[in-house]
């Protein structure tokens, strides 16, 4: 599903309009986002969390010439599904 498929199923689910839908999905990511900026994690109780991941330093292969590289150390952005998200996909 897309961001235009959803914000048409929740204007369906809740009466708003397409855009205010769109608008509040967009306010959505833009506060995780902004959680994650600061290092904070955003928890849905039942849906899930966002949450900082660390990835350590650690030597790779280039797959074209196989010679050794070493590949920084960097974050990313995790989701770790709540029980009830679990439990409804099976």
């Amino acid at each position: 599903m897309r961001k235009p498929e959803l914000a048409a199923a929740i204007a369906d689910q809740t009466g708003l309009t397409r855009e205010k839908a769109s608008e509040v999905i967009t306010a959505f990511t833009d506060q995780v986002s902004a959680a994650a900026a600061r290092g904070e994690d955003t928890t849905l109780i039942g849906f899930g969390t966002f949450n900082i991941r660390s990835r350590d330093a650690r030597d790779g292969r280039n797959p074209q010439t196989g010679a050794t590289i070493r590949i920084p150390a960097s974050k990313t952005i995790g989701f770790k599904a709540g029980k009830a998200l679990k439990d409804q996909i099976g």
